[in-house]
């Protein structure tokens, strides 16, 4: 199965749901409730990084340099307002408002590997953050992690950000579980739906590729992580999730594939 990336449109429509859904839980939650999938955070420092990254993206798309726009301040702010979720919802309006603003051939800073133009690159990077995040709110109301029922999106979405990840994040060169000398390994992730992407992990950096429908799949001495669209997303991105794991790769990966805000 070859990856679809989703639209321009899809990526916005899915940041205003995920919004929507970050603000009620955690306005359910209390700003005080402790956040079980981010360790040390509580719901006010979640709205707050959150609501930190949407002003830093829209200053980004708004042609601004990335270095000259103060994140510390933004996200010190969002800690000291008296309604965090009231200003997590203006930061996401001027994202969206800047984003379809925004001209089709854009060209702005963007920081992942294999991106797409800029104005798609920052509503799939918004869309992914503001998703996973929603999610850390809902583990913040739940008590625990989200499971695959939390998930308002479909499978195509859960792919989508599977992709950025493997692909956009791992690669980078600051990315990316690592092997050490002499262990190096591939390894393939594969979803129930039959998308499926095979990764060289070595000592100083991960390639990761996508592999075509009809392209055969590595031998049986390469490790595989398998499971449903949603829940595979959910165990890579740290959140829990229900998948096969025989050789132990999750664990192996956790701290390494850990993903950075920018």
């Amino acid at each position: 199965m070859t990856h679809t990336p989703l639209t321009f449109d899809e990526h916005c429509a899915g940041i205003e749901a995920a919004s929507e859904r970050m603000a009620d839980w955690a306005a359910q939650a209390g700003p005080d409730a402790p956040v079980p999938t981010c360790p040390g955070w509580q719901v006010r420092d979640l709205l707050a990084h959150q609501g930190m990254v949407h002003r830093w993206a829209a200053a980004i798309v708004g042609g601004a340099d990335p270095r000259a726009v103060d994140a510390e301040a933004h996200e010190q702010a969002g800690r000291d307002v008296p309604d965090p979720v009231a200003w997590l919802r203006d930061g996401v309006a001027d994202l969206l408002s800047a984003l379809r603003g925004a001209p089709e051939d854009l060209e702005v800073f963007v920081f992942l590997k294999q991106a797409p133009p800029a104005r798609a690159f920052w509503a799939r990077r918004q869309h992914h953050e503001t998703t996973v995040h929603a999610l850390d709110a809902r583990g913040a109301l739940r008590g625990g992690n989200p499971t695959a029922a939390d998930a308002w999106f479909g499978d195509e979405v859960a792919l989508d950000a599977v992709d950025e990840l493997l692909v956009g994040f791992w690669q980078r060169r600051s990315s990316g579980p690592r092997a050490t000398p002499g262990h190096e390994y591939s390894a393939l992730v594969g979803a129930d739906s039959g998308e499926r992407w095979l990764l060289d992990v070595g000592v100083d950096a991960v390639r990761t590729r996508h592999l075509d429908t009809d392209e055969p799949g590595p031998g049986p001495d390469v490790a595989v992580l398998s499971g449903a669209a949603v829940d595979l997303y959910l165990a890579l991105w740290n959140r829990g999730g229900r998948v096969d794991d025989p050789a132990g790769l999750l664990e192996r990966w956790r701290q390494g594939g850990s993903v950075n805000w920018s």
